[in-house]
């Protein structure tokens, strides 16, 4: 992989996989920026390494046409967009749906999930595209999730958005073409958080046909290949260990 003098965006690279291909990506030579909402440890890795981080919070259309603004004043190309950001939210329970408050509730998450998830995507394509014209060759890539491809009775917002989103890669790729390719990712499980339990771990890898915990690598392997092959667009790579054979 050659690098590139045009930096690439990864949204939410604070910690876990956003980290980890910002980190890779780095190694690779390239000029790196990466947005984040909370200040974490992995950061200060990043800036002692040359990347650029920028706050934002994409939860609100303020916030992230704020962020599109700061980005623009950093740079004037960009050879990709990695919509890695993203929010994992537990429903509100519903014993009492008709309950006002609890309609709240519901609606806020809605909108929160939607604007992480799809709005600051939607926005950040539009108003950054001339950056991406800049470079050659240039790509978004939207980081999905495998769940969105079946629902859940637990999280229906967050699968909703999802889908919404594995839908804008479709949309854009068709509106960018062929000048920028628009590709997705879904992961399934990728890597455990340290407070997860043994009864968890196990009930969780047998989900999948593989049975393993791959770790981020295999995200960065994804991103790699969507980044180099000049030939894929309006696709998502379903990165699931097999989780639709079980």
């Amino acid at each position: 992989m050659s690098a590139s003098a045009a930096p690439l965006l990864i949204t939410g690279a604070s910690q876990r996989i956003g980290l980890h291909c910002a980190e890779r990506l780095l190694d690779e030579g390239y000029a790196v920026i990466v947005s984040y909402r909370t200040e974490r440890e992995g950061l200060t890795r990043l800036r002692q390494r040359g990347a650029l981080t920028l706050r934002a919070d994409f939860a609100t259309q303020a916030g992230i046409l704020a962020f599109i603004a700061e980005l623009k004043t950093h740079t004037e190309c960009l050879r990709a967009i990695v919509h890695n950001a993203s929010d994992w939210l537990s429903e509100p329970t519903d014993n009492a749906l008709s309950d006002s408050e609890s309609l709240e509730d519901h609606a806020r998450l809605f909108q929160q999930l939607f604007s992480v998830h799809m709005q600051a995507p939607y926005l950040i394509n539009l108003h950054c595209r001339e950056l991406l014209l800049r470079s050659t060759p240039a790509d978004i890539v939207h980081i999905s999730d495998d769940v969105a491809r079946k629902g859940s009775a637990k999280h229906p917002a967050y699968c909703a958005s999802k889908a919404g989103l594995d839908n804008l890669t479709l949309s854009f790729a068709a509106k960018f073409a062929p000048h920028i390719k628009v590709n997705g990712i879904a992961p399934a499980l990728i890597m455990f958080n340290p407070q997860d339990s043994a009864a968890y771990r196990s009930k969780t890898l047998n989900k999948s046909a593989l049975g393993i915990e791959p770790g981020p690598e295999v995200i960065y392997q994804s991103l790699l290949y969507l980044l180099e092959n000049p030939y894929v667009t309006g696709s998502t790579l379903t990165i699931n260990g097999g989780r639709h054979l079980t």
